[in-house]
């Protein structure tokens, strides 16, 4: 299978390029296109990344392909991480900002493949805003064609999260986290699964492990503790900020240990690019597989949320998604999860219109 890395110039899309060669994902007759922008730094830089990959990994290393242009993009999935990203100085960015800057690189790309495609090609959206970009190339070539890395990288933190706190293996941990991408996700407690423990034992450990917060307002409660510990990353308490992030409850650590980490100037780049192709991994092995990621819903095919970009369960594998799949949930998860997604629905209707 050929793969066609959008943005690979920038800082993640080299992690991403560095992490698919060495993992020997692609074989030496597979093809690696590295996309960049005429015009734009990546055209002199990408050139110069391909030697340096070919120094360190000349005996196993896919076939590696320059391209500056949506028109010369020949593979059969696309990694979509292009775009402008939060800068980590005090400035914390805004999403609607992101939106704005990133649509019409999007779009751009979208219509590219919509005109230029064979009809199969496979769409793997790292970029933010992951929803935008999940919707526009779901509108370009169809929904079943496109998934976003958002609500799977949650996941695989939300699953780390509460394997560290139970002194156990990331392995036999399972449970999702759903939504948007960001600080409006939430977690599937219900959906939380030890390998090993019994219903009973579990349910006590999921008590423990939220720490009292079943009441509490998830989103509001992660924007107050990740604005709180950022301003302590602004005013230089780095390790003070790590510090009170590990004493709160995995599914807030989820949100706020990203936001932390890349505001401390460290960035995420190499967690997104594992999940990225972790994810390619299990896509390219050909069989089905159960994850979660954003999707463009059909009206009504989960809860019954409107036809909304939006972080669900599905059933995927190299041929596209097969089907999302509706998680059983409790009554306050349900009032949940139509309270995000009514408010996603609204922010990404508001950046089409940017």
């Amino acid at each position: 299978m050929d793969v066609a890395l959008l943005g690979a110039s920038g800082d993640c899309g080299r992690e991403i390029a560095a992490q698919l060669v060495a993992s020997r994902l692609l074989a030496p007759t597979e093809r690696l296109q590295l996309i960049g922008r005429e015009g734009s730094s990546s055209a002199r830089v990408l050139h110069g990344f391909v030697s340096d990959l070919l120094d360190a990994h000349a005996e196993y290393a896919p076939e590696l392909d320059v391209a500056l242009s949506p028109e010369e993009i020949v593979a059969d999935l696309w990694i979509v991480a292009c775009g402008a990203t939060p800068g980590t100085d005090a400035g914390r960015g805004d999403r609607a900002m992101l939106a704005a800057a990133n649509a019409p690189i999007f779009g751009m790309y979208a219509d590219a493949l919509a005109r230029n495609g064979q009809g199969h090609e496979i769409v793997v959206v790292v970029s933010n805003p992951v929803e935008l970009a999940t919707l526009l190339f779901a509108r370009a070539v169809g929904r079943d064609r496109v998934l976003g890395i958002g609500a799977y990288q949650d996941s695989l933190r939300f699953r780390r999260e509460i394997a560290a706190d139970l002194g156990v293996r990331r392995q036999r941990v399972s449970g999702f986290m759903i939504g948007e991408h960001g600080d409006a996700q939430m977690p599937v407690w219900s959906s939380v699964r030890v390998f090993g423990m019994e219903a009973d034992e579990l349910a006590d450990a999921v008590t423990r492990l939220r720490a009292g917060t079943e009441s509490h307002d998830f989103v509001a409660t992660a924007r107050a503790e990740t604005a709180r510990l950022l301003g302590m990353v602004e005013t230089g308490h780095i390790a003070e900020a790590f510090a009170e992030a590990d004493r709160l409850p995995p599914d807030v650590r989820v949100v706020v240990r990203p936001f932390i980490t890349h505001y401390s100037g460290s960035k995420t780049v190499r967690a997104t690019a594992n999940a990225t192709v972790s994810l390619v991994e299990r896509l390219l092995a050909g069989d089905d597989v159960f994850l979660a990621g954003q999707v463009l819903l059909h009206d009504g095919e989960f809860h019954g949320l409107p036809a909304v970009p939006f972080g669900v369960p599905v059933i995927a594998s190299a041929g596209g998604i097969r089907r999302v799949v509706e998680l059983p949930l409790t009554p306050d998860e349900e009032a949940r999860v139509q309270s995000i997604a009514r408010v996603t629905e609204a922010k990404v209707n508001t950046w089409l219109r940017l």
